[in-house]
């Protein structure tokens, strides 16, 4: 899957994925682009093909609903390092799990939501 981290949540999040060698994630600061508005990272997202990663719902749910097509949020909740890796592997694995061949498709148009207790949600957006 392709992801594009947030400056929201820590770097070693996209070495992580990386590291296990099935995902291409990029973290804004890799690219310089720490800063840059939400829109620009949205719109960055949508030309890479890439699903956000962040913990700020709010901004990114407004901007999917402005679009017909995006590649999907994924919305972790505001939690340490590690234990923001290990609820990522917990999403990973739930939509390999659910996917298939290409568990990316299931995020095309949708927002994947994971609480600290790792409750799991998936719903379209827009």
């Amino acid at each position: 899957m392709r992801f594009l981290i947030d400056e929201c949540i820590s770097p070693s999040l996209s070495r992580y994925l990386n590291q296990q060698g099935l995902h291409d994630a990029i973290h804004l600061r890799d690219r310089n682009r720490l800063r840059d508005p939400d829109h620009v990272v949205f719109a960055r997202a949508i030309a890479e093909d890439r699903i956000i990663v962040t913990e700020n719902a709010e901004d990114f749910h407004k901007l999917a609903r402005r679009v017909d097509l995006h590649p999907g949020l994924i919305i972790l909740p505001s939690v340490a390092r590690a234990e923001a890796l290990r609820l990522m592997e917990v999403v990973v694995a739930h939509l390999v799990g659910i996917g298939g061949e290409r568990p990316q498709d299931l995020l095309v148009n949708s927002v994947l939501s994971i609480a600290a207790d790792a409750e799991i949600e998936l719903r379209p957006l827009p």
